[in-house]
């Protein structure tokens, strides 16, 4: 039989997905499961247990059986694998979860650590880089273990994220994909392997290397499905699982962004724009770009850390007119939010969101805080509803322009994706905010589909990118720019928006003086 199928396993923050897609990019079956994202046994931690999410992964695989696709399975010619980033797993060396899992969502921090030192100090505290780098240490999970459950990391075999802890599982080897290292671990980001010996990650987030999986490049072979594994899944023992990459990563090259002048918007629970670039560029110093989904290349990238998370806010605060409407019609209440975004106008009369809900060292500044400025009578849940959608696009322009001013290329066209992007409203707000073409890809599944072309490569089913993406990958709907609109937007971007940081940072930094609250470095 011939082997022309390959499954993507994508486990995201919201759901596990596994997904079958052929050689043209056309996704032939699916099956999905909802999971709690997390549990929070503490205010602001997230947690979840590793196992769950390996049983949710076979779970996801058995339910492609079930539903018809048995004849399919003898049609898969491999498998990879995509997942959230930054959520970390601790294991003991039979591979055994020792806590729970620490989720990117997590909010917990390490206060009081020992500043890196030797020559490496010296040099943040001249460049005055210090600040950064004690607040890259609060962050790391690793160094909260250390701190809080030392026998637990005494026991730490591996340290893996969950990329790696599921590769693991499906194949018995401690490998992970180079692309999937998206954390706070001593990985060295401009030549895409595990930091130096004299890298100051070692001092700012202390372990071992034999602490850290084996790591193998995009299309690279991660190993085999165990018996074990094909038991628990379903798939065929031996199948070969091929490296793919994070999911924001394979986002990109699954919505068709691979030249440097495509810019790839992701509207999820984290807002993103992205590009791709064969040259190593910090957006912002210390910051790097992350691994891209292709071998020697990068993924410039800006985060809006809350994003389309604001929409669920939103959903839940103000949204239960919607709600209601969705039951009695027996639709999802996001299906009528569009016309919540047309009852305002263009620029929301006025009412200008900076979307910083959620602070961090990346944008702009550790010390940021939402805001909502130019309310007036005139204003109702339908401008709020649509300012947030404007703020969002304005900070990730923002974020592209920051990218072209450091990369040196400018953005030509627009990819989006993530459950945002299934909104006509939003974008038609993001072309012309941009003022650029907005494209959504040809299916909605394109962190799979990425994880999918990272296997037909890896397989030889293509012989490059360019060829499996020119097969794999087209453009859905085009949303063209609206001169009038564009022209609002711009004196509101221009005018307004981009002031907004630099005019309110006094006052996020006296909120912070007086009430803790968001913490940074100093």
């Amino acid at each position: 039989m011939t082997q022309d199928l390959l499954l993507a396993i994508d486990n995201g923050t919201q759901s596990v997905r596994a997904l079958l897609f052929d050689l043209h990019g056309n996704l032939v079956a699916k099956h999905q499961v909802m999971i709690e994202p997390y549990r929070s046994p503490q205010p602001g931690w997230a947690e979840q247990d590793p196992d769950y999410f390996w049983r949710m992964v076979c779970q996801a695989c058995q339910g492609l059986w079930a539903q018809g696709a048995p004849t399919l399975r003898q049609r898969i010619a491999g498998v990879a694998l995509t997942t959230q980033r930054g959520t970390v797993v601790n294991v003991d060396a039979q591979g055994r979860p020792l806590r729970p899992a620490i989720l990117w969502l997590d909010q917990r921090r390490t206060e009081g650590l020992k500043p890196v030192g030797g020559l490496w100090g010296a040099a943040f505290r001249v460049s005055g880089m210090a600040g950064t780098v004690a607040y890259l240490q609060a962050e790391a999970e690793a160094n909260w273990i250390r701190t809080h459950q030392p026998e637990i990391w005494r026991a730490t075999h591996k340290f893996l994220l969950l990329s790696g802890y599921l590769s693991y599982r499906l194949t018995g080897r401690f490998v992970d994909s180079v692309a999937s290292q998206v954390a706070y671990v001593p990985f060295d980001y401009k030549h895409l392997r595990w930091s130096s010996a004299r890298d100051w990650k070692w001092q700012a987030v202390p372990m071992t290397r034999s602490q850290l999986p084996d790591l193998v490049p995009p299309t690279g072979l991660l190993g085999e499905i165990t018996p074990d594994a094909a038991a628990a899944t379903g798939l065929p023992a031996g199948l070969p699982l091929i490296a793919a990459a994070a999911d924001k990563a394979c986002e990109v090259i699954g919505s068709g962004s691979l030249a440097s002048h495509v810019g790839c918007l992701s509207y999820g629970t984290t807002a993103t724009f992205n590009s791709t670039h064969q040259r190593y560029v910090e957006i912002i110093p210390l910051i790097p770009p992350y691994p891209a989904a292709v071998p020697n290349a990068y993924s410039l990238e800006v985060q809006i850390y809350r994003g389309y998370w604001m929409v669920s806010w939103f959903k839940q605060q103000f949204g239960h007119p919607e709600q209601a409407a969705a039951d009695a019609l027996g639709v999802a209440p996001e299906t009528l939010f569009d016309e919540l975004v047309n009852q305002a106008p263009p620029g929301s009369q006025g009412l200008i969101l900076q979307p910083y809900w959620s602070p961090g060292i990346k944008a702009p500044g550790p010390e940021a805080r939402g805001a909502v400025i130019g309310f007036g009578d005139v204003h109702t849940r339908a401008h709020l509803y649509r300012a947030i959608i404007e703020g969002l696009a304005y900070a990730l322009r923002e974020g592209k322009e920051r990218s072209e001013r450091r990369s040196g290329i400018p953005i030509t066209e627009l990819r989006v994706s993530g459950g945002g992007s299934q909104s006509n409203a939003a974008m038609q707000i993001t072309a012309d905010i941009f003022g650029l073409p907005a494209a959504r890809p040809h299916l909605y599944e394109t962190s799979g589909l990425g994880a999918a072309i990272d296997a037909a490569v890896g397989l030889g089913l293509h012989s490059d990118f360019a060829s499996a993406m020119q097969a794999m990958t087209r453009l859905g709907d085009v949303f063209e720019p609206d001169a009038q609109r564009v022209s609002i937007y711009e004196e509101l971007y221009q005018r307004v928006y981009r002031q907004m940081y630099r005019r309110l940072k006094p006052l996020y930094e006296g909120i912070r003086e007086i009430t803790g609250y968001p913490a940074g470095p100093g």
